[in-house]
């Protein structure tokens, strides 16, 4: 994975409140966890009873629709790589 990528995703991560993630036709939305080489971790749901943890590869994330929630607004915005 590119340096370059790297901070993307870390940008990605640090932006809004939470994330989401549409690929393929599923939704996660959540928190960013963890950023590594195959790819990035994100948490979904409230609690440990409700909440998965789900690892989405480099590829699956370059062809997902990245949002992150904009408190200033109060909406979804769009986040490109």
């Amino acid at each position: 994975m590119s340096e370059a990528l790297i901070n993307r995703l870390v940008d990605f991560a640090e932006s809004g409140n939470q994330q989401k993630i549409q690929l393929r036709g599923q939704c996660y939305q959540g928190w960013v966890m963890e950023i590594a080489e195959n790819g990035l971790l994100i948490s979904t749901g409230y609690n440990d009873k409700a909440g998965k943890d789900l690892w989405l590869s480099l590829e699956d994330l370059q062809q997902a629709e990245l949002f992150f929630w904009d408190t200033k607004n109060d909406q979804w915005t769009l986040f490109t790589l």
